[in-house]
């Protein structure tokens, strides 16, 4: 672990601000009358402000504060012994816009600082290369920093948004590629049993029809594959029309007399995948849970709305709260619409989302 900890921000740059530390040393080396004492002075004041600057990356507030306090106090109180003591002032006078976040708060301790050194001045006349210097290059580092300080601020914060909109995305992704799955497995896996099991029943007496069913089951695995390779891709579509001609196959496979009623209604091709979709995982609960004689499929335009609706007179008791409505529901959501459930008599399904979006694109 390295005296200031990784970050992304300042990377190694605080390593190479140390250089102007050597202004400190100009005095002691190029004046001759420089003692032991001084020396002395000189490597201990050195020292202490590296424990001070290190210690700054590493804690937060009120101790960065009270580090830039004791920086301030550096500066000062060894301003009449070496002029190269500014370098302390100037050091506080950078870092207070990152220690400070409010820039009115910043302008403030700068002023302050001016203040301080003015007075130091007026009562104790240190060289005028000390307060001089430290007055300018002050005034200058820290009210540009100020500025870079608020920018930086501001770019992790957008960076931080950047991120959690990724994060988010991802999460949408793999929510989107479960439900589709869900969707995409569960009725071929259903119609595979269902087909199979006929099939089964038919080797006997009708072989010629369990071996187009047989047939089926291989055309449907094949399309199951194709279908769950672009799901993973993010390029599935899905025709309303193709999904009632499966719709109807499943469910005259599995023994249910099918009723449909359908119209030409204007749909975009997200809403049409979608409401394809909901057939389908709708179907799919039909043919497994319902134990039902007869389904309903329709799909009617009313009132500048599409309404899909799927009903059977099966036993009923589809939970509302499992994986396979609450996808119906989040997809139809999705869409603005709503989902309007009956549990009586069988199963009533009834979705419905406005079309303006379609009929815009239509026009």
């Amino acid at each position: 672990m390295g005296l200031i900890p990784k970050n992304r921000d300042h990377g190694w740059v605080p390593y190479v601000w140390l250089v102007f530390l050597t202004f400190f040393f100009f005095q002691p080396i190029l004046d001759k009358q420089t003692t032991g004492k001084d020396w002395i002075i000189t490597l201990s004041a050195t020292l202490v402000f590296l424990a001070l600057y290190f210690t700054l990356f590493r804690v937060g507030k009120p101790w960065n504060v009270l580090i830039l306090v004791g920086m301030t106090a550096m500066g000062l109180g060894l301003g009449n012994i070496n002029v190269g003591s500014s370098i302390f002032i100037i050091f506080t006078a950078s870092f207070l816009a990152w220690v400070v976040e409010n820039p009115t708060t910043v302008f403030v301790g700068i002023g302050v600082l001016i203040s301080l050194l003015a007075l130091d001045a007026y009562f104790f006349h240190p060289d005028p290369g000390f307060w001089a210097t430290s007055m300018v290059v002050s005034l200058g580092v820290g009210l540009s920093n100020a500025h870079f300080a608020q920018k930086n601020r501001a770019d992790r914060k957008l960076r931080m948004a950047h991120e959690e909109i990724e994060h988010l995305a991802k999460v949408a992704e793999r929510e989107r590629i479960a439900r589709d799955l869900h969707d995409v497995l569960g009725h071929t896996l259903t119609l595979i049993v269902v087909k199979s099991t006929l099939a089964a029943k038919l080797l006997d007496r009708d072989p010629q029809r369990a071996k187009g069913e047989i047939a089926d089951i291989e055309k449907v695995s094949r399309e199951a594959m194709s279908e769950i390779r672009n799901t993973l891709r993010g390029y599935s579509t899905y025709k309303l029309t193709e999904e009632l001609q499966r719709a109807k196959s499943a469910l005259e496979s599995a023994g249910v007399s099918v009723e449909t009623e359908t119209a030409d209604v204007p749909l975009t091709p997200a809403q049409e995948s979608v409401a394809a979709l909901i057939m389908r995982e709708a179907v799919t609960n039909v043919v497994r849970h319902a134990q039902a004689h007869t389904c309903q499929l329709r799909l009617v335009r009313s009132n500048g709305n599409c309404v899909l609706e799927i009903r059977d007179d099966g036993r009923g008791g589809l939970n509302p709260d499992g994986n396979g409505v609450r996808g119906m529901r989040e997809r139809v959501e999705a869409l603005g619409g709503t989902l309007h459930y009956k549990n009586s008599a069988g199963t009533g399904l009834k979705f419905e989302f406005p079309l303006t979006a379609a009929m815009d694109s239509k026009s």
